[in-house]
């Protein structure tokens, strides 16, 4: 699945931090797919804003990516986004990720 910088960062705050051994296993194969390699970091500058605590880049340094994620991370991907909405917690950093997640597996 194509994803942006700004997707691959909110993917990775969408997986949970528990969960029993074997999800253990393929959730740290799916952050490593979601992080980014040596030349991706040089290109995009990550820079830590002052007093918001925000996350910084160097806007269009990184075109979207392939990413693979595997069944078992997408599903969880999956229901972490429907909760986000079945508790109306979306917000706009998660709206192409539930349109690619989500909306593109139902019906």
């Amino acid at each position: 699945m194509k994803l942006s910088v700004m997707e691959r960062i909110t993917v990775q705050g969408l997986l949970p931090q528990e969960t029993n051994f074997t999800n253990l296993k393929l959730l740290r194969i799916a952050r490593e797919a979601l992080s980014f390699n040596d030349e991706e970091l040089k290109a995009l500058q990550f820079e830590e804003g002052s007093e918001s605590g925000t996350i910084q880049w160097k806007d269009g340094a990184v075109p979207e990516c392939d990413v693979e994620l595997g069944e078992t991370a997408t599903l969880m991907i999956v229901d972490a986004l429907k909760k986000l909405d079945d508790e109306k917690k979306l917000t706009n950093n998660h709206f192409s990720l539930y349109e690619k997640f989500v909306e593109s597996n139902t019906g």
